[in-house]
């Protein structure tokens, strides 16, 4: 039985284990550095240096990293020992300040966009005290940035702390408006849902496509799918169920707060969901939590599956990303609340999300884009591409009324005025949630539910945070010119809303007649991450991040040209993985299958009987055309994957990618998928989704 209470944060150098290892005078400076932004001296970084090290050995370390999250969308680590010779052949364990606070680790090798080349090998990390160091298996793990040696970032977490930082100068500058003097910090939170397939390890070892991609680039639904719904919060199996039991427990080890975990809806697919924490740590803890996950289910003989549509024709994996904006007095500044003050600051909270979204719609769907997510957005399954914002019938409501500037029904007719008058509670759970809204609000958060399962939630909320800043400092340069705040108030929430309606839609967003309506609208349609990479350098997208210093335009560029490589990179590979699995399998496949039937022919007709062969003959006939068709389209394939050899700009291979190279491999996938209905089971080379997908009993 484990003992929760007990073995929560155990692993982790959280305050708790500061307050009582550090000198009282160096934990309130450590403090102060975390909460002002301030400058660590080295003596204080050595004492705690000194206490992490000895923490860290007593839990059975012997190595320590700066743990890092480079462009490369996972983590990054080089393992140091803490020995140091003492003479005599004697060793010391040794930690300083100076290794605690920076290392150097070679930045040649990761993506850079241009801002590293190979032979300028120096990048740097440097320690995030706001994320606590952790121990993972025996070694001491200090989260930190990764910049090059001129400054710019490499990584994900500097922007993102970047985008923290400018959220909280602009919305205190708000709250001041509304004679708040007691908030000192203001942080966006984060609630991450996380979904993942489950399959047998020796399954998974028999897909080469699975084992290079991680997803399937072939394959035949199989008769039941997840067409009964009986997956979905279903009996958990008990295999998956001990998984998840040993999952639950290294992540409470490592203070990640795993709440809730279930079957989804297809079969094989689960999702766990922790509780929301400060963006920064929870975007350090889904990561260890994808870590986890694959090192875990290993152990119980599974592989955990994270691509974002690993089956085509069953549901993808997402990751829901629930952001609101909390205060470090306790409030959330996304809750409605139950006084007309606290409803009016809410309301120009919420005006100020909303109208962000509409403003940078095209950021946000870049922030979610890669090839895999592709695949899933507006699959039916998932939101669609095109960005929109759900609030539910009431606060539709009322956002009517305030625009209108008619009567509100909240049992009694209300007139709707905002400021220190009379304005209606209003409650939060008065309405369904939008499954197919991609952006919804869910009574005090935002549900961003367009990001693909192994995506970091960085870059989303990096993109948030910036764009609701933005419009917060607009609001707040606005409000502290004006004389009349409650009149001055009221105007800038119904301008404001009037003005970017548009993006409000309550109905489905699976529909085609919201493509439609929203084509109407004037809202964006980028459906694939090439058009969504080119929203991220528009010029008001330069902007944004330009003006409130989340990213300088190098360090931009450097991203769009990464985004472009990462595309087209990983579709080429999956392009080789099916020519590959076509040539060594597949095409052995079918040829058995003709040769097969021809045996068969012939017996029958050696036997004399007269015995009819016309269905053996067609069935023949038809294998025969359809291995002429399959090599044709192979051919094309492997020409055309060819020809890239001649590009070298990044985009002109994204774009050549996505409109030739993906198109011949749905061509040669059809021809495949055909041949796996008619070919025996016995000699079809590879398991297929049925064996797959029911591979864990």
């Amino acid at each position: 039985m484990v003992n929760v209470p007990e073995i929560f944060g155990s692993k982790v150098f959280n305050d708790d284990v500061m307050r009582q290892r550090l000198p009282k005078d160096v934990y309130k400076a450590l403090h102060k550095t975390i909460n002002e932004g301030l400058s660590l001296k080295l003596d204080m970084a050595n004492v705690i240096a000194e206490a992490m090290k000895n923490w860290a050995l007593e839990n059975g370390a012997t190595h320590f990293t700066h743990w890092f999250q480079p462009m490369t969308g996972v983590t990054a680590e080089k393992h140091d020992s803490f020995i140091s010779p003492a003479g005599g052949g004697r060793i010391l364990m040794e930690f300083s300040g100076k290794e605690l606070v920076k290392g150097e680790p070679d930045a040649s090798s990761f993506p850079s966009g241009g801002l590293r080349a190979t032979f300028e090998a120096r990048g740097y990390t440097a320690w995030d005290p706001t994320s606590y160091a952790f121990i993972k298996e025996d070694t001491l793990c200090i989260p930190t940035a990764f910049c090059s040696y001129s400054g710019e970032a490499l990584d994900k977490k500097t922007p993102l702390l970047r985008s923290m930082a400018v959220l909280n100068k602009q919305a205190l500058r708000v709250l001041r408006l509304f004679g708040d003097t007691e908030t000192k910090r203001v942080d966006t939170t984060v609630g991450s849902e996380q979904e993942y397939f489950l399959i047998d390890e020796d399954v998974y070892r028999k897909r080469p496509d699975l084992l290079y991609t991680g997803r399937t680039l072939f394959g035949n639904k199989p008769p039941k799918g997840q067409e009964l719904d009986d997956h979905y919060f279903g009996q958990i199996k008990p295999r998956v169920k001990e998984f998840m039991k040993d999952l639950d427990t290294e992540l409470w080890k490592l203070g990640i707060l795993a709440k809730t975990e279930h079957n989804e809806v297809a079969p094989a697919q689960h999702e766990l969901a922790p509780v929301y924490t400060s963006t920064n740590i929870a975007t350090d803890h889904n990561q260890l939590t994808m870590e986890l996950m694959k090192t875990v289910a290993k152990k119980h003989h599974m592989h955990c599956l994270l691509h974002e549509k690993p089956f085509a024709g069953v549901n993808g994996s997402g990751k829901h990303n629930n952001w609101s904006i909390s205060t470090d007095t306790g409030k959330n500044l996304l809750e409605p609340g139950d006084t007309p003050s606290q409803n009016a600051q809410f309301l120009l909270f919420l005006t100020a999300v909303i109208e962000a979204v509409d403003r940078y719609q095209g950021l946000l769907r870049f922030s979610v884009a890669s090839a895999g997510n592709d695949h899933r957005l507006g699959a039916n399954e998932a939101p669609p591409a095109i960005i929109s914002v759900y609030v539910g019938d009431e606060l539709d409501a009322v956002i009517k009324s305030i625009i209108n500037g008619t009567d509100y029904d909240d049992n009694k007719k209300t007139k709707m005025i905002i400021g220190a008058t009379v304005l209606p509670h209003i409650p939060q759970d008065t309405t369904d949630r939008n499954r197919t809204s991609p952006f919804a609000f869910t009574g005090n958060k935002f549900e961003f539910r367009s990001l693909g399962s192994n995506a970091s939630i960085a870059d989303p909320n990096i993109v948030l945070n910036t764009i609701v800043a933005e419009v917060l400092r607009e609001y707040a340069d606005e409000l502290e010119k004006s004389s009349d705040f409650d009149s001055s108030l009221s105007e800038l929430i119904k301008k404001h809303l009037t003005d970017h309606k548009r993006i409000i839609f309550e109905g489905n967003g699976y529909s085609e007649e919201w493509v439609k309506e929203a084509e109407k609208r004037g809202l964006r349609n980028l459906p694939s991450t090439v058009e969504a990479t080119e929203a991220f350098m528009e010029p008001e997208s330069v902007e944004v991040f330009t003006k409130n210093k989340v990213f300088s335009e190098t360090e931009m560029k450097a991203r769009y040209e990464i985004s472009f490589e990462n595309y087209y990179k990983q579709i080429n590979i999956e392009a080789q993985t099916l020519s590959d699995m076509t040539k060594d399998e597949i095409v052995g496949a079918a040829l058995r299958y003709e040769s097969f039937l021809s045996k068969t022919i012939n017996d029958m007709k050696s036997t004399g009987t007269g015995v009819s062969t016309k269905t053996e003959e067609k069935l023949l006939q038809q294998a025969s055309v359809m291995v002429d068709d399959l090599y044709d389209r192979l051919d094309k394939l492997d020409s055309d994957i060819a020809k890239e050899d001649d590009m070298s700009d990044v985009k002109e291979l994204a774009s050549y990618n996505r409109n030739t190279i993906h198109p011949d491999m749905d061509s040669l996938r059809e021809i495949i998928d055909e041949l796996e209905s008619r070919v025996p089971h016995e000699l079809w080379p590879y398991p297929t989704y049925g064996d797959i997908l029911y591979s864990v009993q």
